[in-house]
């Protein structure tokens, strides 16, 4: 749908200081370049499993996709070690 056919009478006008600390974001931004890019890829894991991940990534305040990064680099190490 194009944005001329949005209705945005509903949203606040932005204030001052959101502006101040607003960073623009597009397309040709995207995210700051690491050194460290990561591959995307596709899996299927369990409904359960998923929620259990999740449950245990927020207990360790970090994004899931980030613990399960971290559990199959360990898994990965403990079997080539």
């Amino acid at each position: 749908m194009p944005d001329s056919r949005i209705d945005f009478s509903d949203i606040p006008e932005s204030t001052r200081e959101e502006l101040k600390r607003a960073r623009r974001v597009g397309r040709s931004v995207g995210r700051p370049k690491t050194g460290n890019a990561k591959q995307l890829i596709a899996i299927r894991i369990a409904p359960r499993l998923l929620a259990q991940l999740r449950r245990l990534a927020a207990k360790q305040a970090k994004p899931y996709q980030t613990l399960i990064h971290e559990l199959l680099e360990r898994a990965a190490r403990k079997k080539v070690a």
